[in-house]
């Protein structure tokens, strides 16, 4: 199925459908409230139906953005957006605290009748305005399939400090909250994906029992208000973040389908990691937009036929 691809300058990506469905639009544009944590973000996420599956600045967290990645907790800094958590007094308006992505570029923008890939430059900066980090992000949407009613979004990171002392990747639980290991590449859903159903390729748990688990894949499920349907989302790892030995390795899920659904691809859920000057990390990650409630056997069976 063919694709069509809009760039508006300075401001978003729009990559359509063959049937003119707005599937994702990438926006690189900073946003105007800096204590949202100013980064590219993708609003709205499409499936093939044309219903939409990400949610955009809800009322309980307003910094949260369709599909983005983010940072919890950085070095004191906080590059999720939003109250910052201290531990022993809570969450607490910190704006000094808050960080931001700058887009630099697009060193490649490639679209193919099936295919969709950017390279974007990316800097990382603290409130003080101190460049800490140079990302390479690549994102490419592909394997749009009519009749499985499913496409593909690939998001890798490659992220390289450039401070003279080490960075600090945490999460709130880190910091000493319980089970709110929260950071990394990061998907909120719409409202009514409130109460969706959350599982794995394991045995049956639910959103609550998956939370600050390990495993390949994670799949969402939820139906949709105003239109009779059901959409399914997938999040899956790349092979080699699963490779022992290695900070990806040690990602976890962080999942909620109540009181909000999110779905985050946590590198710090329980630990710290540290990036000394000059060192780099890389994650692959991938996520699936499926109209329909698939099962855990149709998850399985669609990933398997996707290759990397």
């Amino acid at each position: 199925m063919t694709i069509q691809v809009t760039h508006t300058h300075g401001e978003r990506i729009t990559v359509r459908s063959g049937g003119g469905v707005e599937l994702i639009s990438y926006v690189y544009a900073p946003d105007p409230d800096p204590f949202e944590a100013r980064k590219p973000y993708i609003h709205p996420l499409r499936t093939l139906a044309g219903n939409q599956v990400s949610g955009y600045r809800p009322n309980d967290h307003r910094w949260h953005k369709g599909l983005q990645m983010t940072a919890s907790h950085l070095s004191g800094q906080n590059f999720w957006g939003g109250n910052s958590y201290v531990h022993g007094e809570g969450y607490l308006r910190l704006p000094e605290r808050v960080g931001s992505m700058r887009h630099d570029g697009f060193p490649s923008l490639d679209v193919g009748d099936d295919r969709f890939h950017l390279t974007e430059e990316l800097t990382w900066i603290e409130n003080g305005g101190q460049a800490w980090a140079r990302e390479e992000r690549d994102i490419t949407v592909h394997s749009v399939d009519e009749e499985a009613g499913a496409w593909a979004l690939d998001w890798s990171i490659r992220l390289t400090n450039v401070r003279d002392e080490p960075l600090r990747f945490g999460s709130p639980t880190t910091a000493g909250r319980e089970m709110a290991g929260y950071t990394g590449l990061q998907w909120r859903g719409p409202r009514d994906f409130t109460g969706g159903a959350a599982f794995g390729p394991g045995d049956e748990k639910d959103a609550g029992e998956l939370m600050g688990t390990q495993g390949p894949w994670l799949a969402f499920t939820a139906e949709h208000d105003d239109v009779d349907a059901h959409s399914t989302l997938v999040f899956a790892h790349a092979p080699e973040n699963l490779e022992e030995g290695t900070a990806i390795h040690d990602s976890h899920w962080f999942v909620r389908s109540e009181p909000i659904p999110t779905v985050a691809f946590s590198w710090a859920f329980f630990d710290e990691f540290e990036l000394v000057p000059g060192q780099s990390f890389a994650y692959r990650y991938r996520v699936v937009v499926a109209d329909g409630a698939w099962d855990r056997d149709r998850v399985a069976t669609h990933l398997k036929g996707l290759s990397w």
